[in-house]
């Protein structure tokens, strides 16, 4: 509840925007500070002394990341940012060969992915806008991504794509991609399979290793509450652990520990796993508040927990905006100022609702602010959090680990009042 313009300082805050920067966990301050104490007092010897020495500092952040993610220790890494991880991750697995050279990426993904990955190909001689694939689905009313459709296409024109590289939850939409189907489909058809798990992780009980999926990144801003800018993650398959000679982007630490100061004539020797993809030191005033975090989720029993109070949490914020008759999820003849693009199948979604402004009445606004920007606004002035994405669509994310049922019903009363104020100052 930081201070807000528009609001008093011990005005109570209800915040629905972990889907693009996570609060602050109270521990978050001393932990960070024990670092810079650290450094204050030992210099250079915090790598060897103190309670977890920087050499090694990452090793704890990792085990609780490999259960957050559904995966084994070896196969994490805690580095950089989502976007240079990609990168990364592209490096030994789009490797175009003959007429199977292309990527598939989901029609609206986050811009930034769009840009690795029309990069990457562009980088290997090909042109973006022939190798690149943005797959959507058939009907154009509606973002939703249909599984069997996707499927389909994938079984049609697997031959010719080198990797699918497909966000885990649309960031936009909020839909929860069906990984372990696309990953064992993809993989019938020769294609390496990624994932961007940025609105996944923290969200989703995910189980990438069960999942048999070959790599996936992610950022920890967001539903792990690390903080702005916020340090990366990093997964990679098992069975790819050595990689098998596909080459990669090498720095020091991602060398063995045991022979990485010896300098003399050095040959690069990996890691075993994600960590032989690191290239620099851990940074180690990131990674300190996303292990605070991690250990609130591991001490609220999990993913498996968190998901089963998510699950309900969303669908009370969904009963409640039909009830009002606020959104519709069909194109009928239902008066109401929303349409739901999100999935209504809480096995299709994590917790965010995505709204998009549909309905033509005038409101009582300016000329220059669109009906969902203007909501959002006010809900502000109301002292709710909520996210709007150009032109018309506002995201509500209720997060289990720090929003309840009474903020929900909160929000939904106050929207509902926002509305209705708006049509009668027209009348």
């Amino acid at each position: 509840n930081d201070n807000n313009d528009n609001n008093d300082d011990d005005e109570e805050i209800i915040y629905f925007c972990g889907n693009s920067l996570g609060l602050q966990p109270k521990q978050t301050k001393n932990i960070i500070l024990e670092e810079l104490k650290l450094w204050e007092e030992k210099a250079v010897e915090g790598h060897f002394t103190g309670k977890n020495p920087w050499l090694t500092y990452d090793e704890p952040t990792v085990k609780l990341m490999a259960q957050i993610v559904g995966a084994e220790i070896e196969e994490i890494a805690i580095l950089n940012s989502l976007s240079v991880n990609l990168h990364l991750a592209m490096v030994p697995f789009y490797r175009p060969q003959g007429n199977r050279y292309k990527i598939l990426i989901e029609k609206g993904a986050f811009p930034s992915d769009l840009y690795a990955v029309v990069s990457q190909v562009e980088w290997h001689g090909y042109n973006g806008k022939e190798a690149v694939i943005q797959y959507s689905s058939n009907n154009t009313q509606n973002p939703i991504i249909q599984t069997e459709e996707l499927l389909n296409f994938i079984e049609e024109n697997g031959d010719s794509i080198s990797l699918i590289m497909l966000g885990a939850v649309q960031y936009y939409t909020g839909q929860f991609l069906d990984i372990p189907r696309i990953t064992q489909i993809a993989h019938k058809k020769g294609c390496i399979v990624g994932f961007d798990c940025a609105h996944a992780v923290g969200n989703i009980d995910l189980q990438l290793h069960n999942w048999d999926v070959d790599f996936a990144v992610w950022c920890s801003y967001k539903y792990l509450n690390s903080g702005p800018g916020g340090v990366g993650g990093l997964f990679i398959h098992e069975k790819h652990q050595n990689l098998q000679g596909r080459p990669r982007f090498a720095g020091w630490w991602g060398h063995q520990l045991e022979t990485r100061f010896q300098m003399d004539e050095p040959v690069f020797t990996p890691i075993p796993g994600a960590n032989g993809l690191r290239l620099s030191n851990v940074p180690i005033l990131l990674v300190a508040p996303l292990h605070a975090s991690l250990e609130i989720f591991i001490g609220a029993g999990g993913m498996s927990s968190l998901r089963k109070k998510s699950i309900l949490l969303t669908g009370y914020l969904e009963y409640l905006l039909f009830h009002f008759k606020l959104v519709k999820r069909e194109n009928n003849n239902l008066d109401t100022p929303f349409f739901l693009i999100t999935p209504t199948n809480p096995k299709d979604r994590g917790c965010q609702l995505s709204l998009k402004w549909i309905s033509s009445k005038k409101l009582d606004i300016s000329n220059d602010c669109s009906p969902a920007k203007y909501m959002c606004d006010q809900l502000q002035l109301n002292g709710i959090i909520s996210d709007y994405r150009k032109p018309d669509v506002v995201r509500i994310s209720p997060t289990p680990l720090y929003n309840t049922f009474v903020d929900v019903w909160k929000f939904v009363n106050i929207l509902n009042s926002i509305y209705l104020k708006s049509l009668n100052n027209i009348e």
